[in-house]
């Protein structure tokens, strides 16, 4: 995957991980709240892994 696409799939992740969580405390579903936080650190995990893509790339074109 290219870093665009890691950077757009972690931003997407985060923010359903988020809405996940909005509705478990909302509903009181613990696996709900659960299951958004780690789709959360997911997201968070994808657009580091794009930051590091980018900058290796960034890296070998200097080169």
């Amino acid at each position: 995957m290219s870093s665009t696409t890691d950077k757009i799939k972690g931003v997407a992740n985060e923010a359903l991980g988020k809405a996940k969580q909005g509705i478990g405390d909302v509903t009181g579903n613990d696996k709900l709240k659960a299951e958004g936080a780690a789709q959360e650190l997911k997201g968070k995990a994808q657009g580091t892994v794009g930051d590091a893509k980018s900058a290796v790339k960034s890296a070998t074109d200097k080169l």
